[in-house]
Protein backbone atom coordinates (compact mmCIF):
# COMPACT_ATOMS: atom_id res chain seq x y z
CA UNK A 1 0.00 0.00 0.00
CA UNK A 2 1.09 3.28 -0.86
CA UNK A 3 -0.25 6.39 1.42
CA UNK A 4 -0.28 9.71 -0.24
CA UNK A 5 -2.35 13.15 0.97
CA UNK A 6 -2.81 16.18 -0.71
CA UNK A 7 -2.82 19.45 0.77
CA UNK A 8 -3.58 22.86 0.30
CA UNK A 9 -0.28 24.99 1.42
CA UNK A 10 -1.36 27.98 3.77
CA UNK A 11 -0.38 31.25 3.85
CA UNK A 12 1.08 31.06 7.53
CA UNK A 13 3.58 28.64 6.55
CA UNK A 14 5.46 30.89 4.34
CA UNK A 15 8.13 33.40 5.23
CA UNK A 16 8.27 37.01 4.15
CA UNK A 17 10.54 36.03 1.42
CA UNK A 18 7.48 34.07 -0.06
CA UNK A 19 9.04 30.93 1.06
CA UNK A 20 7.77 28.22 2.62
CA UNK A 21 9.26 27.97 5.87
CA UNK A 22 11.76 25.03 6.93
CA UNK A 23 9.72 23.79 9.87
CA UNK A 24 6.44 23.56 7.80
CA UNK A 25 7.35 20.74 5.53
CA UNK A 26 8.07 18.41 8.37
CA UNK A 27 4.75 19.40 10.19
CA UNK A 28 3.19 17.95 6.66
CA UNK A 29 4.84 14.98 7.40
CA UNK A 30 3.79 14.48 10.76
CA UNK A 31 0.26 15.16 9.11
CA UNK A 32 0.81 12.36 6.85
CA UNK A 33 1.72 9.47 9.58
CA UNK A 34 -1.25 10.84 11.63
CA UNK A 35 -3.60 10.11 9.04
CA UNK A 36 -1.83 7.48 7.27
CA UNK A 37 -2.72 5.37 11.13
CA UNK A 38 -5.66 7.27 11.04
CA UNK A 39 -7.17 5.87 7.86
CA UNK A 40 -6.23 2.21 9.31
CA UNK A 41 -8.52 2.62 12.10
CA UNK A 42 -5.51 3.76 14.80
CA UNK A 43 -6.53 7.24 15.55
CA UNK A 44 -5.22 8.95 18.78
CA UNK A 45 -8.07 7.79 20.63
CA UNK A 46 -6.84 3.91 19.88
CA UNK A 47 -3.08 5.23 20.75
CA UNK A 48 -4.41 6.53 23.98
CA UNK A 49 -6.30 3.00 24.28
CA UNK A 50 -3.18 0.82 24.28
CA UNK A 51 -1.51 3.59 26.30
CA UNK A 52 1.74 3.74 23.42
CA UNK A 53 2.93 6.60 21.36
CA UNK A 54 5.82 7.42 18.76
CA UNK A 55 9.29 8.78 19.88
CA UNK A 56 11.33 10.47 16.95
CA UNK A 57 15.40 9.83 17.36
CA UNK A 58 16.34 11.80 14.49
CA UNK A 59 14.21 13.60 11.48
CA UNK A 60 16.86 14.50 8.46
CA UNK A 61 15.15 17.13 5.74
CA UNK A 62 16.22 17.54 2.61
CA UNK A 63 15.29 20.77 0.31
CA UNK A 64 15.36 20.41 -3.49
CA UNK A 65 12.92 23.12 -4.90
CA UNK A 66 10.81 25.68 -3.88
CA UNK A 67 6.74 25.89 -3.31
CA UNK A 68 5.06 28.76 -4.00
CA UNK A 69 2.38 30.50 -2.12
CA UNK A 70 -0.94 29.04 -2.64
CA UNK A 71 0.25 26.00 -4.35
CA UNK A 72 -0.92 22.20 -3.95
CA UNK A 73 1.39 19.85 -2.16
CA UNK A 74 1.43 16.27 -1.99
CA UNK A 75 3.14 14.49 0.59
CA UNK A 76 3.23 10.35 0.75
CA UNK A 77 5.07 7.96 3.70
CA UNK A 78 7.37 5.38 2.73
CA UNK A 79 8.67 2.47 4.85
CA UNK A 80 12.01 2.47 4.73
CA UNK A 81 13.06 0.39 7.79
CA UNK A 82 11.77 -1.49 10.60
CA UNK A 83 12.69 -4.04 13.18
CA UNK A 84 11.58 -7.46 12.86
CA UNK A 85 8.08 -6.67 15.51
CA UNK A 86 8.27 -2.90 14.05
CA UNK A 87 9.79 -1.73 17.68
CA UNK A 88 12.08 0.81 15.00
CA UNK A 89 10.70 1.94 12.30
CA UNK A 90 12.13 3.77 9.66
CA UNK A 91 10.03 6.41 7.79
CA UNK A 92 10.60 8.96 4.27
CA UNK A 93 8.49 11.43 3.16
CA UNK A 94 8.46 13.10 0.02
CA UNK A 95 6.69 16.55 -0.31
CA UNK A 96 5.77 16.93 -3.52
CA UNK A 97 4.57 19.99 -5.87
CA UNK A 98 2.10 20.32 -8.52
CA UNK A 99 4.13 19.59 -11.22
CA UNK A 100 5.12 16.41 -9.68
CA UNK A 101 8.85 17.32 -8.91
CA UNK A 102 9.89 16.29 -5.17
CA UNK A 103 10.39 19.38 -3.71
CA UNK A 104 11.61 18.00 -0.38
CA UNK A 105 12.91 14.48 1.72
CA UNK A 106 12.07 14.05 5.47
CA UNK A 107 13.20 10.84 7.04
CA UNK A 108 12.57 9.92 10.34
CA UNK A 109 14.23 7.20 12.64
CA UNK A 110 11.76 6.39 15.32
CA UNK A 111 10.19 3.78 17.98
CA UNK A 112 7.06 3.11 20.30
CA UNK A 113 6.92 4.67 23.80
CA UNK A 114 4.90 3.35 26.74
CA UNK A 115 3.21 6.34 28.05
CA UNK A 116 2.76 5.50 32.02
CA UNK A 117 6.63 3.55 31.92
CA UNK A 118 8.14 5.81 29.72
CA UNK A 119 10.35 2.91 28.31
CA UNK A 120 10.33 2.10 24.77
CA UNK A 121 8.19 -1.37 23.75
CA UNK A 122 7.14 -3.11 21.34
CA UNK A 123 4.11 -2.13 19.52
CA UNK A 124 0.79 -3.97 19.83
CA UNK A 125 -0.29 -6.35 17.12
CA UNK A 126 -2.80 -4.24 15.42
CA UNK A 127 -0.11 -2.33 14.99
CA UNK A 128 2.17 -4.45 13.63
CA UNK A 129 -0.56 -5.17 11.00
CA UNK A 130 -0.95 -1.73 10.02
CA UNK A 131 3.30 -1.52 9.28
CA UNK A 132 2.48 -5.09 7.43
CA UNK A 133 0.55 -3.29 4.56
CA UNK A 134 2.79 -0.36 3.90
CA UNK A 135 5.15 -0.87 0.74
CA UNK A 136 8.52 -1.23 1.72
CA UNK A 137 11.22 1.19 -0.54
CA UNK A 138 13.57 -0.71 -2.44
CA UNK A 139 16.42 0.02 -0.17
CA UNK A 140 14.37 -1.16 3.02
CA UNK A 141 16.57 -1.57 5.73
CA UNK A 142 16.07 -4.42 8.77
CA UNK A 143 16.93 -2.36 12.35
CA UNK A 144 18.79 -5.05 14.30
CA UNK A 145 17.98 -4.21 17.79
CA UNK A 146 21.27 -4.80 19.96
CA UNK A 147 20.42 -6.76 23.31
Amino acid sequence: MKFEVEFPTLWANFDANAHMRHTAYNDYAAEVRSRFFASQGFSLTEFAKFNIGPVLFSENTNFFREISLGENIKANLILIGASEKFERFKFKHEIIKENGIISAEIKIYGAWIDLTKRKLTTPPQEMIDIFKKLDKSGDFELIVLKK
